[in-house]
């Protein structure tokens, strides 16, 4: 499985089956990611959403992509705002957890899988709003990503693609795909 690490934007990934969503469990397309999602993909991809919600912290739902170039959208639950999500352990001062996004990566995969797609684009999981650091996001995400491919050798899944959308983010992630590469 090939990783790639660029600085753009989710939804400007034409060359990808599917982009993931930084959801929240209702599947609610607010701001940030989902809001660029709902801007450029159309609000048939929000009420296609919301009817397959709520789902669990760190499960992934999949919708068709509206207007967007791709074939679908995977909604990875990295934060939410109902009572049972409040119950679940989170990062002091974040609305999320290392767990929850290793969860949301691993099962934004599986989807992926289980539609045989070849390639999936992420931004950063529950950064955002969800004010979870990005250093540890890229080191969970990108972590998570290495272990499905070693316990999956034969996915259909040949490439991800991390798109971070600000230039400090893309800093992140690469720096630590480099030491990954590196074997630190």
């Amino acid at each position: 499985m090939k990783i790639e690490i660029v600085q753009g934007d989710v939804t400007q990934q034409p060359d990808i089956d599917a982009i993931v969503n930084a959801a929240n469990t209702e599947l609610i397309l607010g701001s940030g990611v989902a809001g660029a999602i709902l801007s450029r993909g159309g609000a048939e991809i929000d009420r296609e959403g919301q009817a397959k919600g709520p789902i669990k912290l760190g499960e992934a739902a999949v919708t068709g992509a509206g207007r967007l170039p791709n074939k679908y959208v995977i909604h990875a639950a990295a934060m939410g705002y109902r009572p049972e999500d409040a119950l679940v352990p989170k990062r002091k001062g974040s609305l999320s957890s290392a767990a929850i996004i290793r969860e949301a990566t691993k099962n934004s995969l599986r989807r992926a899988e289980e539609l045989k797609l070849q390639s999936v684009a992420f931004p950063a999981l529950a950064t955002g709003v969800a004010a979870f650091p990005v250093e540890q996001c890229a080191e969970t995400m990108i972590g998570a990503v290495r272990k499905y491919d070693w316990e999956n050798p034969q996915s259909s899944v040949t490439l991800v693609r991390f798109v971070l959308f600000g230039e400090s983010d893309h800093k992140a992630f690469a720096s630590v795909m480099n030491r990954h590469k590196k074997g630190l």
